[in-house]
């Protein structure tokens, strides 16, 4: 009897992921297995449990996941997975804390498809500014952008100190440099959108981040993306299903659900590739990137 697929599922934080767990059964895995409450230090530990207790031909029927709402926390996790490893003991690793790896490369690649096919532009040399970039989906964003080649600016709603450590991270971790900038008032984030050729909005679910006033100024947009569906939208007047909608000027909006449903074929997808692998795998958001952009066309 062929050994069964089996997911163990660590997150640093005090409850699993209901949405992770959903999506990994739903792709075809037999069994999940949420592990909480994980530090870093006991990520190694967990994985050698998991490869020394089947042959090595089984290890790519195991999985190991990492969630959490820490975007460096889940990369440090993986790379300290990845250490864990004994070979010819290996098996498949994926991470995406809070959906963000996934989400974010499903937002960009939308986006990239939509300014391609609207304008005939590519993202390289965009003036991409990224709203709510404190959080896992706009910090994963800005990387993306970043290493395609696109001028990026972390906005903070509340200043610019921690958007601008969350840019020294950047540089360090993946060598390319994005700015940082306040948008702590509706003059500076309707400054920054004058200057902006794309927006992505990540901010909290349920709250506004750009108004119409602030969309009026900017002559230069041309994609606008958000990722809340919880009322209100992040965008004013852009609806969650919008693919291609026009906004204001000549600009093109994303809206949460468009983007969304990228965001699940993306996740589901990279299940399914560690689920039929014939030698184990590792993603992280550079592979999400990659399946996103096919999917998006």
């Amino acid at each position: 009897m062929a050994e069964k697929h089996i997911l163990h599922l660590l997150s640093p934080l005090k409850h699993a992921s209901p949405f992770d767990v959903n999506m990994a059964l739903d792709a075809g895995y037999d069994a999940v297995l949420p592990y909480t409450g994980v530090t870093l230090e006991e990520v190694g530990p967990l994985v050698q449990d998991a490869i020394f207790s089947r042959p090595p031909k089984a290890g790519v029927r195991t999985g190991i996941f990492i969630g959490g709402k820490d975007a460096l926390l889940a990369l440090d996790m993986l790379a300290a997975a990845k250490a864990a490893m004994v070979p010819p003991f290996v098996v498949s690793l994926f991470a995406d804390p809070a959906g963000s790896f996934t989400t974010a490369a499903a937002m960009v690649a939308r986006a990239e498809t939509l300014l391609r096919s609207a304008f005939q532009q590519e993202l390289a040399h965009q003036r991409v500014a990224i709203f709510g970039a404190t959080g896992v989906v706009g910090f994963a964003t800005g990387v993306i952008a970043a290493l395609q080649g696109a001028r990026v600016t972390l906005v903070g709603h509340q200043g610019v100190e921690r958007v601008a450590q969350a840019a020294s991270e950047i540089a360090s971790r993946f060598g390319v440099a994005v700015e940082a900038a306040d948008g702590s008032s509706d003059a500076r984030k309707a400054a920054l959108v004058a200057e902006a050729t794309m927006v992505f909005c990540a901010g909290r679910a349920g709250v506004q981040i750009l108004g119409a006033a602030q969309l009026a100024v900017a002559a230069d947009l041309l994609v606008a993306a958000d990722v809340n569906a919880v009322p209100p939208a992040g965008i004013e007047g852009l609806d969650v299903m919008a693919d291609g909608a026009s906004l204001a000027g000549h600009a093109r909006g994303l809206g949460a659900l468009a983007i969304g449903q990228t965001k699940y074929q993306t996740e589901i997808g990279l299940f399914r590739r560690m689920i039929e692998a014939e030698k184990p795998v590792s993603f992280d958001f550079r592979d999400a990137y990659t399946l996103a952009r096919t999917l998006a066309g």
